[in-house]
């Protein structure tokens, strides 16, 4: 893995060297094996696999908020079409939004999910700087979330659950997008997944920023990443509002409380997915099988719901937010 955080660097060696001597292990075949039958390295990783499990609960017990947003932003992090690619079967991305043109930041289609059609949409960020320049650093533009609307659409018309993947620091703000309408088509795609008569259930897997998020967030169930996190702006926008220096993001991603268990705790989302020793890109076979999982349970609990109780039950969940008892009184 070529980018390390500092904090994670101790964790990354250990992952590093269990790799090394699986490898080893591979390439030796069965002549490696002792007079009993036995592999000797098997007994040292077993050790290592669980000091790096060990380690990595007792470094990322103590990690600050705004550490967990570094994480969430980790360039090795897996992405949509990661996960696509291990949960859905039969995927056929849809491209454009029938106006404009393709957005190439948000990736859309109908596959299935265990066996079931499934529309499918996700933030998608690059890998290397030609790849995020042509994603937008997973920041859509209008004809982006235009796309997402026909999709809504086509769903709910053939009766197709929603899934969505959460993964961008927020709508693109350049003035072609304003111009070109950013807030009427993310408003069309609120207003299109409140009123859908199908299962919608949205996964945070990065950093869910401002209103580019919630156009695929307007779900009966939400979960978040164990390092993933959703505000409505960056702690570095906060920062830079508040006190005028963006350098005090640590600062305001302590504020906003805008990680996992915080989010979980005010009732934002409905569940947090754990993830692998080290984070979901030291093992995103293993993250993809936790979110299958939480998906399967969250699709067979929503199946039993009609169209109608399908849109109250999410106008009764964003109801919720944000409800207080006064103590004082």
């Amino acid at each position: 893995m070529a980018f390390v955080l500092p904090f994670e660097k101790p964790i990354a060696d250990l992952i590093g060297r269990v790799r090394e001597l699986r490898a080893v292990a591979v390439l030796r075949g069965p002549e490696g094996l002792d007079d009993d039958g036995d592999d000797p390295i098997e007994a040292e990783l077993k050790a290592l696999e669980g000091r790096a499990k060990d380690l990595a609960k007792e470094i990322f017990a103590d990690l600050t908020p705004w550490q967990k947003v570094q994480l969430s932003r980790h360039p090795a992090r897996p992405y949509t079409l990661d996960y696509v690619s291990r949960l859905i079967t039969d995927f056929t991305e849809l491209a454009g939004d029938r106006r404009f043109a393709e957005d190439e930041s948000l990736i859309a289609g109908l596959g299935r999910f265990e066996g079931r059609p499934v529309a499918v949409l996700g933030h998608q960020k690059g890998r290397g700087a030609k790849d995020n320049v042509r994603r937008n650093f997973g920041m859509p533009h209008p004809e982006g979330y235009r796309k997402a609307l026909r999709i809504y659409e086509l769903a709910d018309r053939f009766r197709l659950p929603i899934l969505t993947f959460i993964d961008t620091p927020g709508a693109y703000p350049g003035i072609g997008a304003e111009e070109r309408g950013q807030s009427e088509a993310i408003g069309a795609c609120l207003a299109a997944m409140a009123r859908a008569g199908v299962p919608i259930i949205a996964t945070i897997i990065g950093e869910g920023g401002s209103g580019g998020a919630l156009a695929l967030g307007v779900a009966n169930e939400v979960f978040v990443l164990e390092y993933g996190t959703y505000s409505v702006i960056t702690p570095e926008g906060c920062a830079s509002i508040l006190w005028k220096d963006g350098s005090k993001a640590d600062r305001a991603a302590a504020q906003m409380r805008m990680t996992a268990d915080e989010l979980f705790g005010l009732g934002v989302v409905d569940g947090v997915v754990e993830e692998p020793a080290g984070g979901a890109h030291h093992d995103v076979d293993a993250t993809a099988d936790a979110i299958r999982a939480t998906l399967r349970g969250s699709l067979d609990r929503l199946s039993s719901l009609t169209p109608h109780a399908l849109a109250d039950h999410r106008y009764a969940r964003f109801r919720r937010l944000g409800t207080f008892v006064d103590s004082a009184v």
